[in-house]
């Protein structure tokens, strides 16, 4: 019965080359939906991966302070910490987030109590000194200076001592002035004090880059403020020894960067033994408050220069 219903049924005409066109082309549309669908599920696994890790690095370092903490530690307990949180959190950037805010809070309070607290007697961070009340002359005590002996190319070294001999911390806004003052022999139109930068060839000051120029003293902590005396030329020999009767006083002072020269211009009648005119050197340091001073002495000084530093940390 079937074949009888469609014994009378033919093909329209042009279906054979329907068939052949169409067939190609049904086989060609298989083959690139196959290779689309491989090339998506490439594509997918490669992403994936890459965005996880992405997001973990914005996660662990989205907060500039918790990363300057885990730096400061040196791949300490720190650092651990914020790699684990930034794993553990399941989209792999809200967890570490959250836990980096947390880390960075604990750090600014730990900063902010090591800058006021009175347990420790070192100086504190200079970032606090705005909010720290500044100095008086009356805090600033316990004052010494010690210089030592020339070295073998006549340098001398010396330094300033200030300590704060109040109860509560104080802040220190400026590095305060150098002067010197010539004396006997001493010219002092030859006597000048400069910063000690890099290149001066002062080898035996700290380097320049470990001064500052304000400072956070805790109770009974101290800056330092160290010098070293160059001299350019020596002492001059005197074939008279006979001291002048009348010498005629003149005042000689100049002042440049915070630095002061002084000189009495008196001539030399002082002589030592092997018979060089005596001339030496007052160096004295001056705090940012304008007191205390403290003097020291460079002696058989006539000319040269004295190189200082800023504020440094007092051991």
């Amino acid at each position: 019965m079937l074949q009888q219903a469609v014994q009378e049924i033919e093909p329209r005409d042009g279906t054979l080359e329907h068939l052949r066109r169409a067939v190609p082309a049904r086989r060609a549309r298989k083959r690139h939906a196959v290779v689309g669908m491989a090339a998506a599920a490439l594509f997918i696994c490669t992403a994936i991966p890459a965005f996880v890790h992405v997001s973990n690095s914005a996660g662990s370092a989205a907060d500039p302070s918790t990363v300057g903490n885990a730096s400061q530690a040196q791949g300490g307990a720190a650092q651990d910490k914020g790699h684990s949180s930034g794993s553990d959190a399941p989209d792999g950037s809200g967890g570490s987030a959250k836990e980096n805010g947390k880390g960075s809070g604990k750090g600014k309070s730990e900063q902010d109590e090591g800058a006021t607290g009175g347990g420790a007697t070192g100086p504190a961070p200079s970032a606090s000194v705005a909010s720290t009340r500044a100095c008086t002359s009356a805090e600033l005590g316990g004052t010494s200076a010690s210089v030592a002996s020339p070295d073998s190319s006549g340098t001398v070294y010396g330094s300033f001592r200030v300590t704060n001999v109040s109860g509560t911390s104080c802040a220190v806004t400026g590095a305060g002035t150098v002067g010197v003052t010539a004396q006997g022999a001493a010219d002092p139109s030859k006597v000048f004090v400069a910063d000690h930068v890099a290149g001066d060839g002062v080898t035996g000051l700290p380097d320049p880059s470990l001064s500052v120029t304000q400072m956070v003293l805790r109770p009974g902590a101290a800056y330092v403020v160290k010098f070293a005396w160059v001299p350019s030329e020596t002492c001059p020999t005197v074939s008279d020894p006979s001291p002048s009767p009348d010498p005629s006083p003149t005042d000689n002072t100049a002042s440049a960067g915070g630095t002061t020269t002084e000189g009495s211009g008196t001539a030399p009648q002082l002589l030592t033994a092997d018979g060089v005119a005596d001339g030496s050197v007052v160096v004295s340091h001056t705090t940012a408050v304008g007191a205390p001073s403290i003097p020291t002495t460079v002696t058989d000084a006539c000319a040269g220069t004295v190189y200082r530093t800023g504020l440094l940390e007092g051991s």
